[in-house]
Protein backbone atom coordinates (compact mmCIF):
# COMPACT_ATOMS: atom_id res chain seq x y z
CA UNK A 1 0.00 0.00 0.00
CA UNK A 2 1.71 2.98 -1.33
CA UNK A 3 -1.01 5.39 -1.88
CA UNK A 4 -2.48 8.26 -0.24
CA UNK A 5 -6.08 9.95 -0.72
CA UNK A 6 -6.27 13.65 -0.25
CA UNK A 7 -9.87 15.09 0.50
CA UNK A 8 -9.39 18.99 0.83
CA UNK A 9 -13.08 20.04 0.92
CA UNK A 10 -12.81 23.75 0.20
CA UNK A 11 -15.59 26.48 0.35
CA UNK A 12 -16.91 26.90 -3.51
CA UNK A 13 -15.95 23.16 -4.15
CA UNK A 14 -14.61 19.43 -3.16
CA UNK A 15 -11.59 18.55 -4.45
CA UNK A 16 -9.72 14.93 -4.01
CA UNK A 17 -6.70 13.92 -5.08
CA UNK A 18 -4.57 10.93 -4.89
CA UNK A 19 -0.56 10.53 -3.97
CA UNK A 20 2.50 8.55 -4.54
CA UNK A 21 4.77 8.07 -1.60
CA UNK A 22 6.88 10.74 -2.88
CA UNK A 23 3.59 12.69 -2.63
CA UNK A 24 3.49 13.21 -6.23
CA UNK A 25 -0.10 13.80 -7.89
CA UNK A 26 -1.50 10.65 -9.66
CA UNK A 27 -4.62 11.75 -10.21
CA UNK A 28 -7.61 13.84 -8.68
CA UNK A 29 -10.89 15.27 -9.08
CA UNK A 30 -13.20 18.18 -8.34
CA UNK A 31 -16.43 19.05 -7.77
CA UNK A 32 -18.18 22.40 -7.27
CA UNK A 33 -21.54 22.75 -5.02
CA UNK A 34 -23.82 25.61 -4.49
CA UNK A 35 -23.76 28.50 -2.59
CA UNK A 36 -27.04 29.51 -0.35
CA UNK A 37 -27.46 33.27 0.62
CA UNK A 38 -30.73 33.44 1.98
CA UNK A 39 -29.77 36.59 3.50
CA UNK A 40 -27.42 39.83 3.10
CA UNK A 41 -24.24 38.55 5.18
CA UNK A 42 -25.84 34.87 5.23
CA UNK A 43 -23.85 32.04 3.66
CA UNK A 44 -25.28 28.57 3.99
CA UNK A 45 -23.98 24.95 2.51
CA UNK A 46 -26.24 21.96 2.16
CA UNK A 47 -24.37 19.35 4.34
CA UNK A 48 -25.58 16.48 1.71
CA UNK A 49 -23.68 18.73 -1.04
CA UNK A 50 -20.37 18.59 1.47
CA UNK A 51 -20.78 14.69 1.28
CA UNK A 52 -21.63 13.98 -2.14
CA UNK A 53 -19.38 15.70 -3.81
CA UNK A 54 -16.86 14.19 -1.29
CA UNK A 55 -17.65 10.79 -1.94
CA UNK A 56 -18.15 11.48 -5.72
CA UNK A 57 -14.33 13.25 -6.03
CA UNK A 58 -13.21 10.27 -3.53
CA UNK A 59 -14.02 7.28 -6.64
CA UNK A 60 -12.90 9.94 -9.70
CA UNK A 61 -9.78 10.09 -7.94
CA UNK A 62 -9.10 6.84 -7.93
CA UNK A 63 -10.89 6.09 -11.02
CA UNK A 64 -8.02 8.48 -12.83
CA UNK A 65 -4.74 7.26 -10.95
CA UNK A 66 -5.60 3.98 -12.66
CA UNK A 67 -4.73 2.41 -9.13
CA UNK A 68 -6.76 -0.20 -6.84
CA UNK A 69 -8.44 0.94 -3.67
CA UNK A 70 -6.61 -1.83 -2.16
CA UNK A 71 -3.25 0.08 -3.08
CA UNK A 72 -4.02 3.24 -0.76
CA UNK A 73 -2.81 3.58 2.57
CA UNK A 74 -4.46 5.96 4.22
CA UNK A 75 -6.85 8.94 4.29
CA UNK A 76 -6.09 12.66 4.80
CA UNK A 77 -8.45 15.01 5.20
CA UNK A 78 -8.33 19.08 4.78
CA UNK A 79 -11.53 21.54 5.03
CA UNK A 80 -13.14 24.91 5.51
CA UNK A 81 -12.58 25.65 8.75
CA UNK A 82 -15.16 27.35 11.45
CA UNK A 83 -18.16 26.12 9.21
CA UNK A 84 -20.88 24.63 11.12
CA UNK A 85 -22.73 21.60 10.71
CA UNK A 86 -25.38 20.29 13.64
CA UNK A 87 -27.12 16.19 12.76
CA UNK A 88 -29.36 14.40 14.90
CA UNK A 89 -26.92 11.47 15.77
CA UNK A 90 -29.54 8.58 15.50
CA UNK A 91 -30.63 9.62 12.25
CA UNK A 92 -27.66 11.22 10.51
CA UNK A 93 -29.95 13.67 9.24
CA UNK A 94 -28.87 17.94 9.65
CA UNK A 95 -30.85 19.63 11.69
CA UNK A 96 -30.09 22.85 9.50
CA UNK A 97 -28.19 23.69 7.18
CA UNK A 98 -24.52 24.26 7.19
CA UNK A 99 -23.43 27.97 7.91
CA UNK A 100 -20.52 28.88 6.57
CA UNK A 101 -17.71 30.44 7.88
CA UNK A 102 -18.10 33.65 5.93
CA UNK A 103 -21.38 33.68 7.68
CA UNK A 104 -22.14 37.44 9.55
CA UNK A 105 -25.67 36.14 11.08
CA UNK A 106 -24.67 36.38 14.73
CA UNK A 107 -22.90 39.81 14.81
CA UNK A 108 -25.27 41.48 17.17
CA UNK A 109 -24.66 38.46 19.14
CA UNK A 110 -20.90 39.10 19.20
CA UNK A 111 -21.22 42.95 19.83
CA UNK A 112 -23.67 41.80 22.96
CA UNK A 113 -20.72 39.99 24.60
CA UNK A 114 -18.24 42.00 24.14
CA UNK A 115 -20.51 45.16 25.45
CA UNK A 116 -20.93 42.82 28.50
CA UNK A 117 -17.08 42.57 28.59
CA UNK A 118 -16.55 39.03 28.40
CA UNK A 119 -14.03 39.23 24.98
CA UNK A 120 -10.68 39.31 27.07
CA UNK A 121 -11.92 36.01 28.74
CA UNK A 122 -12.15 34.26 25.62
CA UNK A 123 -9.34 35.42 24.00
CA UNK A 124 -7.11 34.18 26.88
CA UNK A 125 -8.56 30.68 26.28
CA UNK A 126 -9.10 30.11 22.61
CA UNK A 127 -6.90 32.66 21.22
CA UNK A 128 -9.77 34.26 18.96
CA UNK A 129 -11.69 37.55 19.20
CA UNK A 130 -15.25 37.94 19.62
CA UNK A 131 -16.97 37.63 16.11
CA UNK A 132 -19.36 35.75 13.89
CA UNK A 133 -16.30 34.17 11.75
CA UNK A 134 -16.14 31.33 14.50
CA UNK A 135 -18.32 28.24 15.07
CA UNK A 136 -19.50 28.88 18.79
CA UNK A 137 -22.22 31.18 17.82
CA UNK A 138 -23.03 29.98 14.94
CA UNK A 139 -23.71 26.47 16.35
CA UNK A 140 -25.31 28.62 19.38
CA UNK A 141 -27.72 30.22 16.71
CA UNK A 142 -28.87 26.89 15.23
CA UNK A 143 -29.92 25.90 18.58
CA UNK A 144 -31.90 28.76 19.51
CA UNK A 145 -34.00 28.09 16.21
CA UNK A 146 -35.86 25.46 17.58
CA UNK A 147 -32.85 22.62 17.75
CA UNK A 148 -32.45 23.46 21.98
CA UNK A 149 -34.97 21.44 23.16
CA UNK A 150 -33.39 17.96 21.78
CA UNK A 151 -29.69 19.08 22.20
CA UNK A 152 -29.06 16.03 23.89
CA UNK A 153 -29.53 13.69 20.82
CA UNK A 154 -27.55 16.34 18.31
CA UNK A 155 -24.16 16.34 17.35
CA UNK A 156 -21.82 19.34 16.53
CA UNK A 157 -18.59 19.22 14.03
CA UNK A 158 -16.61 21.37 11.87
CA UNK A 159 -16.86 19.79 8.08
CA UNK A 160 -13.75 17.40 9.25
CA UNK A 161 -16.02 15.65 12.25
CA UNK A 162 -19.25 16.15 9.91
CA UNK A 163 -17.30 13.89 6.82
CA UNK A 164 -15.80 11.36 9.46
CA UNK A 165 -19.10 10.49 10.39
CA UNK A 166 -20.14 9.77 7.54
CA UNK A 167 -17.05 7.95 6.46
CA UNK A 168 -17.25 5.85 9.33
CA UNK A 169 -21.07 5.25 9.04
CA UNK A 170 -21.70 7.01 12.18
CA UNK A 171 -18.86 5.37 14.38
CA UNK A 172 -16.60 8.31 14.93
CA UNK A 173 -16.99 11.61 15.89
CA UNK A 174 -13.81 13.15 16.18
CA UNK A 175 -11.95 16.02 15.30
CA UNK A 176 -8.37 17.51 15.15
CA UNK A 177 -7.12 20.27 17.52
CA UNK A 178 -6.14 23.05 14.51
CA UNK A 179 -9.90 22.73 13.61
CA UNK A 180 -11.23 22.84 17.75
CA UNK A 181 -9.10 25.73 18.05
CA UNK A 182 -11.17 27.23 15.54
CA UNK A 183 -14.51 26.82 17.15
CA UNK A 184 -14.32 29.98 19.96
CA UNK A 185 -14.55 26.75 22.31
CA UNK A 186 -11.46 25.34 22.43
CA UNK A 187 -8.62 26.15 25.33
CA UNK A 188 -5.88 26.31 23.29
CA UNK A 189 -3.41 26.26 26.53
CA UNK A 190 -5.04 23.12 28.43
CA UNK A 191 -6.32 21.22 24.75
CA UNK A 192 -9.35 20.66 25.71
CA UNK A 193 -13.06 22.09 24.95
CA UNK A 194 -13.40 25.09 27.99
CA UNK A 195 -16.48 24.62 30.18
CA UNK A 196 -16.82 28.63 30.80
CA UNK A 197 -16.59 29.48 27.16
CA UNK A 198 -19.39 27.18 26.21
CA UNK A 199 -21.59 28.59 29.64
CA UNK A 200 -21.42 31.58 27.96
CA UNK A 201 -22.38 30.92 24.58
CA UNK A 202 -25.10 28.13 26.08
CA UNK A 203 -23.24 24.88 24.20
CA UNK A 204 -24.19 21.71 26.00
CA UNK A 205 -20.20 19.76 25.96
CA UNK A 206 -22.15 16.53 24.91
CA UNK A 207 -22.81 17.71 21.48
CA UNK A 208 -18.74 18.22 21.08
CA UNK A 209 -16.65 16.04 19.44
CA UNK A 210 -13.07 13.79 20.75
CA UNK A 211 -9.89 15.77 19.71
CA UNK A 212 -6.91 14.09 18.32
CA UNK A 213 -3.70 14.72 17.13
CA UNK A 214 -3.48 15.77 13.42
CA UNK A 215 -2.11 12.69 12.40
CA UNK A 216 -4.25 9.97 14.55
CA UNK A 217 -6.72 7.20 13.70
CA UNK A 218 -9.35 8.86 13.16
CA UNK A 219 -11.54 5.47 11.98
CA UNK A 220 -11.84 3.61 8.99
CA UNK A 221 -14.07 3.99 5.95
CA UNK A 222 -15.56 1.45 3.49
CA UNK A 223 -17.03 3.70 0.84
CA UNK A 224 -14.34 2.48 -1.77
CA UNK A 225 -15.34 -0.98 -0.65
CA UNK A 226 -12.06 -2.09 1.28
CA UNK A 227 -11.39 -0.59 4.62
CA UNK A 228 -9.20 2.71 4.50
CA UNK A 229 -8.25 4.02 7.95
CA UNK A 230 -8.63 8.17 7.90
CA UNK A 231 -5.30 8.54 9.43
CA UNK A 232 -4.32 12.87 8.79
CA UNK A 233 -7.12 16.05 9.54
CA UNK A 234 -6.17 19.28 9.57
CA UNK A 235 -8.32 23.04 8.33
CA UNK A 236 -6.94 24.09 5.40
CA UNK A 237 -4.71 26.92 6.15
CA UNK A 238 -3.09 24.87 8.96
CA UNK A 239 -2.69 22.04 6.28
CA UNK A 240 -1.33 24.47 4.16
CA UNK A 241 1.17 25.52 6.89
CA UNK A 242 2.33 22.18 6.74
CA UNK A 243 2.45 21.76 3.03
CA UNK A 244 4.54 24.52 2.85
CA UNK A 245 6.99 23.01 5.16
CA UNK A 246 6.79 25.77 7.55
CA UNK A 247 7.66 23.78 10.45
CA UNK A 248 10.13 26.40 12.31
CA UNK A 249 9.34 29.23 14.62
CA UNK A 250 9.15 32.27 12.60
CA UNK A 251 8.33 30.68 9.23
CA UNK A 252 5.07 32.05 7.29
CA UNK A 253 2.80 31.71 4.45
CA UNK A 254 -0.59 33.08 2.89
CA UNK A 255 -3.06 30.73 0.97
CA UNK A 256 -4.89 32.82 -1.46
CA UNK A 257 -8.93 30.88 -1.71
CA UNK A 258 -11.95 32.31 -1.63
CA UNK A 259 -10.10 34.26 1.24
CA UNK A 260 -6.62 34.77 2.62
CA UNK A 261 -5.17 33.56 5.54
CA UNK A 262 -1.63 34.27 6.73
CA UNK A 263 -0.02 32.25 9.81
CA UNK A 264 3.19 32.60 11.71
CA UNK A 265 4.81 29.91 12.98
CA UNK A 266 5.32 30.94 16.39
CA UNK A 267 6.59 27.83 18.08
CA UNK A 268 5.79 26.13 21.42
CA UNK A 269 4.69 29.41 22.79
CA UNK A 270 1.02 31.26 22.16
CA UNK A 271 1.50 34.70 20.94
CA UNK A 272 -1.05 36.97 22.20
CA UNK A 273 -1.52 39.76 19.86
CA UNK A 274 -1.91 43.48 20.56
CA UNK A 275 -3.16 44.25 16.64
CA UNK A 276 -6.33 41.67 16.80
CA UNK A 277 -4.81 38.63 15.27
CA UNK A 278 -5.68 35.20 16.01
CA UNK A 279 -3.78 33.04 18.27
CA UNK A 280 -4.36 29.26 16.78
CA UNK A 281 -2.72 25.77 17.06
CA UNK A 282 -0.59 25.35 13.54
CA UNK A 283 -0.62 21.37 14.11
CA UNK A 284 -0.17 19.24 17.30
CA UNK A 285 1.55 15.97 16.43
CA UNK A 286 2.37 13.77 19.52
CA UNK A 287 0.44 15.77 21.71
CA UNK A 288 2.51 18.50 21.45
CA UNK A 289 0.92 21.56 19.72
CA UNK A 290 3.66 23.90 17.66
CA UNK A 291 1.12 27.56 17.86
CA UNK A 292 0.40 30.23 15.19
CA UNK A 293 -0.19 33.93 15.10
CA UNK A 294 -2.97 33.84 12.21
CA UNK A 295 -4.49 37.09 10.23
CA UNK A 296 -7.80 36.76 8.40
CA UNK A 297 -8.97 38.02 5.03
CA UNK A 298 -12.45 37.21 4.09
CA UNK A 299 -12.14 37.82 0.12
CA UNK A 300 -9.35 37.53 -1.82
CA UNK A 301 -9.98 34.49 -4.83
CA UNK A 302 -13.60 35.36 -4.17
CA UNK A 303 -13.31 39.07 -5.37
CA UNK A 304 -12.40 37.67 -8.84
CA UNK A 305 -15.13 35.71 -8.75
CA UNK A 306 -17.10 38.42 -8.06
CA UNK A 307 -16.01 40.07 -10.99
CA UNK A 308 -16.52 37.17 -13.00
CA UNK A 309 -20.24 36.09 -11.49
CA UNK A 310 -21.26 39.20 -10.01
CA UNK A 311 -20.56 41.88 -12.76
CA UNK A 312 -19.69 39.65 -15.79
CA UNK A 313 -16.56 42.20 -16.69
CA UNK A 314 -14.49 38.93 -17.57
CA UNK A 315 -15.28 35.57 -18.54
CA UNK A 316 -12.21 34.08 -16.49
CA UNK A 317 -10.29 34.44 -13.83
CA UNK A 318 -7.38 34.34 -16.12
CA UNK A 319 -8.37 37.11 -17.61
CA UNK A 320 -7.44 39.41 -14.44
CA UNK A 321 -3.78 39.18 -15.17
CA UNK A 322 -4.03 40.62 -18.63
CA UNK A 323 -6.49 43.57 -18.04
CA UNK A 324 -4.53 44.63 -15.07
CA UNK A 325 -1.44 45.13 -17.07
CA UNK A 326 -3.52 47.12 -19.03
CA UNK A 327 -5.04 49.30 -16.43
CA UNK A 328 -4.45 53.33 -17.03
CA UNK A 329 -1.39 53.71 -14.32
CA UNK A 330 -2.79 57.86 -14.25
CA UNK A 331 -5.80 56.35 -12.58
CA UNK A 332 -5.66 54.77 -8.48
CA UNK A 333 -8.57 52.83 -8.19
CA UNK A 334 -8.68 51.07 -4.88
CA UNK A 335 -11.39 48.23 -4.26
CA UNK A 336 -11.92 47.21 -0.49
CA UNK A 337 -14.36 44.16 -0.96
CA UNK A 338 -15.56 44.42 2.27
CA UNK A 339 -18.54 41.64 0.93
CA UNK A 340 -19.17 40.15 4.13
CA UNK A 341 -17.11 42.80 6.58
CA UNK A 342 -13.36 43.45 7.57
CA UNK A 343 -11.24 40.59 8.69
CA UNK A 344 -7.96 41.57 10.69
CA UNK A 345 -6.83 43.24 11.77
CA UNK A 346 -9.65 45.37 11.56
CA UNK A 347 -12.64 43.08 12.34
CA UNK A 348 -15.62 45.41 11.48
CA UNK A 349 -18.45 42.43 10.56
CA UNK A 350 -20.54 45.53 9.86
CA UNK A 351 -18.40 47.40 6.84
CA UNK A 352 -18.93 46.31 3.44
CA UNK A 353 -17.75 46.61 -0.25
CA UNK A 354 -16.30 49.66 -1.78
CA UNK A 355 -14.55 51.23 -4.45
CA UNK A 356 -13.40 54.61 -4.38
CA UNK A 357 -10.99 56.54 -6.78
CA UNK A 358 -13.68 55.78 -9.99
CA UNK A 359 -13.47 57.77 -12.88
CA UNK A 360 -15.19 58.16 -16.03
CA UNK A 361 -12.61 56.50 -17.71
CA UNK A 362 -12.58 53.55 -14.97
CA UNK A 363 -13.08 50.69 -17.20
CA UNK A 364 -12.92 46.78 -16.85
CA UNK A 365 -9.49 46.72 -16.77
CA UNK A 366 -8.87 49.18 -13.88
CA UNK A 367 -10.93 47.57 -11.82
CA UNK A 368 -9.59 43.92 -12.65
CA UNK A 369 -6.13 45.92 -11.13
CA UNK A 370 -7.91 47.09 -7.82
CA UNK A 371 -8.92 43.63 -7.12
CA UNK A 372 -5.67 42.15 -7.31
CA UNK A 373 -4.06 44.87 -5.30
CA UNK A 374 -6.69 43.88 -2.90
CA UNK A 375 -5.47 41.17 -1.77
CA UNK A 376 -1.68 42.83 -1.51
CA UNK A 377 -2.65 45.61 0.55
CA UNK A 378 -5.24 43.35 2.65
CA UNK A 379 -1.96 40.98 2.99
CA UNK A 380 0.38 43.79 4.06
CA UNK A 381 -1.94 44.57 6.78
CA UNK A 382 -1.52 41.53 8.51
CA UNK A 383 2.01 41.19 8.06
CA UNK A 384 2.23 45.14 9.47
CA UNK A 385 0.11 43.55 12.37
CA UNK A 386 2.64 40.69 12.89
CA UNK A 387 5.88 42.55 12.59
CA UNK A 388 4.67 45.32 15.39
CA UNK A 389 3.59 41.47 17.38
CA UNK A 390 6.65 40.08 17.08
CA UNK A 391 8.83 42.64 15.98
CA UNK A 392 12.36 40.15 15.58
CA UNK A 393 10.20 39.35 12.51
CA UNK A 394 11.68 41.66 9.62
CA UNK A 395 10.85 41.32 5.85
CA UNK A 396 10.63 37.58 6.16
CA UNK A 397 10.10 36.12 3.03
CA UNK A 398 6.42 34.66 2.36
CA UNK A 399 5.80 31.02 0.82
CA UNK A 400 2.41 31.32 -0.81
CA UNK A 401 -0.17 29.05 -2.42
CA UNK A 402 -3.55 28.58 -3.47
CA UNK A 403 -5.06 29.72 -7.00
CA UNK A 404 -4.51 33.27 -6.88
CA UNK A 405 -0.69 32.94 -6.32
CA UNK A 406 -0.59 31.27 -10.01
CA UNK A 407 -0.22 35.11 -11.08
CA UNK A 408 2.47 36.63 -11.73
CA UNK A 409 1.25 39.87 -11.71
CA UNK A 410 -0.51 39.35 -7.90
CA UNK A 411 2.23 38.03 -6.38
CA UNK A 412 4.91 40.61 -8.03
CA UNK A 413 2.90 43.24 -6.91
CA UNK A 414 2.20 41.35 -3.25
CA UNK A 415 6.18 41.73 -3.24
CA UNK A 416 6.18 45.05 -3.98
CA UNK A 417 3.91 46.59 -1.30
CA UNK A 418 4.94 44.39 1.22
CA UNK A 419 8.68 45.23 0.49
CA UNK A 420 9.69 41.08 1.00
CA UNK A 421 10.38 38.31 -0.86
CA UNK A 422 7.75 36.17 -1.85
CA UNK A 423 8.38 32.06 -3.00
CA UNK A 424 5.83 30.31 -4.65
CA UNK A 425 5.87 26.72 -4.42
CA UNK A 426 6.43 23.92 -6.81
CA UNK A 427 3.31 22.43 -5.36
CA UNK A 428 0.57 25.35 -5.39
CA UNK A 429 -2.05 23.05 -4.18
CA UNK A 430 -0.07 22.71 -0.76
CA UNK A 431 -3.27 22.35 1.32
CA UNK A 432 -4.03 18.91 0.11
CA UNK A 433 -0.23 18.30 0.28
CA UNK A 434 -0.27 18.75 3.63
CA UNK A 435 -3.24 16.50 4.67
CA UNK A 436 -1.53 14.36 2.52
CA UNK A 437 1.55 14.23 3.96
CA UNK A 438 -0.36 14.16 7.69
CA UNK A 439 -1.82 10.90 7.00
CA UNK A 440 1.22 8.96 4.24
CA UNK A 441 3.75 9.91 7.73
CA UNK A 442 1.41 8.33 9.92
CA UNK A 443 0.65 5.42 7.29
CA UNK A 444 4.84 5.10 7.73
CA UNK A 445 4.93 5.45 3.22
CA UNK A 446 5.93 9.30 2.97
CA UNK A 447 8.81 10.98 4.63
CA UNK A 448 9.52 12.09 8.51
CA UNK A 449 8.82 16.01 9.13
CA UNK A 450 12.90 17.38 8.93
CA UNK A 451 13.08 14.74 5.43
CA UNK A 452 9.72 16.46 3.83
CA UNK A 453 11.08 20.19 4.96
CA UNK A 454 14.01 19.10 3.12
CA UNK A 455 12.09 18.36 -0.30
CA UNK A 456 10.72 21.39 -0.36
CA UNK A 457 11.06 23.50 -3.50
CA UNK A 458 10.34 26.99 -4.91
CA UNK A 459 8.96 27.12 -8.28
CA UNK A 460 10.13 31.12 -8.57
CA UNK A 461 10.83 33.83 -6.10
CA UNK A 462 9.08 37.20 -6.28
CA UNK A 463 11.26 40.38 -5.43
CA UNK A 464 10.37 43.68 -4.15
CA UNK A 465 11.14 45.98 -7.32
CA UNK A 466 8.70 49.03 -6.47
CA UNK A 467 10.23 52.25 -5.57
CA UNK A 468 10.06 53.18 -1.74
CA UNK A 469 7.85 56.53 -2.37
CA UNK A 470 5.25 54.62 -4.41
CA UNK A 471 4.83 52.01 -2.49
CA UNK A 472 4.22 54.06 0.78
CA UNK A 473 1.72 56.66 -1.61
CA UNK A 474 -0.18 53.50 -2.83
CA UNK A 475 -0.57 51.99 0.32
CA UNK A 476 -1.50 54.85 2.73
CA UNK A 477 -4.35 55.55 -0.31
CA UNK A 478 -5.15 52.24 0.80
CA UNK A 479 -5.37 52.69 4.39
CA UNK A 480 -7.56 55.99 3.49
CA UNK A 481 -9.99 54.00 1.34
CA UNK A 482 -10.43 51.37 4.29
CA UNK A 483 -10.98 53.75 7.20
CA UNK A 484 -14.11 55.44 5.15
CA UNK A 485 -15.41 51.91 4.46
CA UNK A 486 -15.31 51.16 8.34
CA UNK A 487 -18.56 51.74 10.14
CA UNK A 488 -16.76 51.82 13.58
Amino acid sequence: MTYILAIDQGTTSTRSIVFDADLTVVGSDQREFPQHFPRSGWVEHDPGDLWDTTVATMKGAVEKAGIDVSAIAGIGITNQRETTVVWDRETGEPVHRAIVWQDRRTAGYCRDLKAAGHEDMVTDRTGLLLDPYFSGTKLRWILEEGARDRADQLAFGTVDTWLIWNLTGGTAHVTDATNACRTMMYNIHDGTWDREVCRLLDVPMSMLAEVKDCAADFGTTDVLGPRIPILGVAGDQQAATMGQACFSKGMLKSTYGTGCFALLNTGDTPVRSTNRLLGTVAYQLDGKPTYALEGAIFVAGAVVQWLRDGLGVIESAAQTQTLAEEADDGQQVYLVPAFTGLGAPHWDADARGAMFGLTRGTGPAEMARAALESVGYQTRDLLEAMRSDVPDLGNAVLRVDGGMAASDWAMQFLSDILDAPVDRPAVLETTALGAGWLAGMRAGVCPDMTTFAQRWQADRRFAPAMDGDRRDRLYAGWQDAVRRTMTG
